[in-house]
């Protein structure tokens, strides 16, 4: 065994188990909390969440026996079945966080009407056309046989074999509009979204800040060291919107984009891709799946206190000693009611 495949085997381990402990703890909170249970973006977080196991549990492992042995690793059956769950499940998932940002861009830009607008039976919709959009692109890949191990992916996915070099012009329009219709799709959808909510978020902001100095004018006794927490209050308050934003965007771009862009590229004839890039690749696009909890969910006040009712519960602790804790080492999202709503 190389480095390379050692490293590439330690992260498959790495994500799977990660990735496994942080989505069920989302579900763990929805399961204790009413409150969670009550926002209709909780539909959305759930059928993340599942597709997210669903991909850790069914294809991870695939993947890493297919590194481990350097061949084919299940038989032609399951291999079919473990490449039409990647592909329902891939294309489901990044739909859940295109949805996610519709909801949040009606939630700040329009939210005396977000009552109105995105409703239980609206989420279930959505929730049903992504699984008819991935269950189309699926089952295509299974009618056309076109699901099978790469040696290139060291994984069972979509892939057309060199006896079926005929089918070429038919697997690369299937494969250009499915990336177009998942990736290309979302990518677009968060970018319009997230971009018009830091728009609203800035011009809160703004009017926060001038009620800030104006105050500070008036409170000509105040003293220094307060004016100095106020303005520098201030300046957090402006850059916090961005990073959030510049995450949510950004993991999703790092861990897609080298898997679509060399899926894409595979289907010149003149290019071969390494082996080992890949599987990198696909390391990468497995990634997302323990970035989403943190990212969507756990790092939100409300599944941090969930989360810490249920550990003082299991330790027998008082809730509140622990919430210290875990208010002082992540962000503080209350004092700032301009971004709260942006996740």
């Amino acid at each position: 065994m190389s480095i390379p495949e050692f490293l590439l085997e330690l992260s498959i381990v790495v994500i799977a188990v990660v990735s496994l402990l942080t989505n069920l703890s989302v579900l763990l909170c929805f399961t204790q909390s009413a409150e969670l249970r009550s926002h209709v973006p909780g539909i959305f977080i759930l059928n993340l969440s599942f597709s997210n196991i669903l991909l850790t549990v069914i294809n991870m492992p695939a993947t890493f026996l297919g590194v481990a042995k350097g061949a084919k690793p299940l038989g032609d059956l399951l291999c079919q079945a473990v490449s039409f769950a990647e592909t329902f499940l891939t294309a489901n998932a990044m739909l859940s966080m295109a949805a996610l940002s519709m909801d949040r861009w009606v939630a700040v830009v329009f939210p005396l009407r977000y009552s109105s607008k995105m409703r239980y039976r609206d989420a279930y919709l959505i929730v049903a056309y992504s699984w008819l959009h991935s269950l189309s692109f699926s089952l295509t890949q299974q009618l056309m046989a076109w699901g099978g191990y790469s040696h290139t992916y060291a994984s069972c996915t979509v892939h057309l074999d060199g006896e079926k070099r005929s089918q070429l012009a038919a697997y690369a329009s299937f494969t250009a509009l499915f990336h177009c219709s998942s990736f290309a799709l979302c990518l677009l959808v968060l970018c319009f979204a997230y971009l018009k909510v830091l728009r609203v978020a800035r011009s809160h902001c703004k009017m926060i800040d001038v009620i800030t100095v104006h105050t500070l004018i008036l409170l000509v006794d105040i003293h220094p060291s307060v004016k100095e927490r106020c303005l520098a209050e201030q300046k957090k308050r402006r850059q916090r919107a961005a990073k959030k934003i510049s995450i949510f965007i950004g993991t999703f771009i790092l861990c897609f984009s080298p898997y679509v862009i060399t899926r894409l590229v595979e289907l010149l004839p003149s290019v071969h891709i390494p082996r080992y890039w890949g599987m990198t690749a696909k390391c990468l696009s497995y990634a997302k799946t323990s970035s989403d909890p943190f990212v969507y969910c756990l790092l939100r006040q409300q599944y941090r206190k969930v989360l810490v009712r249920i550990i003082s519960r299991v330790l027998r602790q008082n809730p509140y000693a622990l919430s210290i804790h875990s208010a002082s080492s992540t962000l503080d999202t209350t004092d700032d009611n301009c971004i709260t709503r942006i996740t």
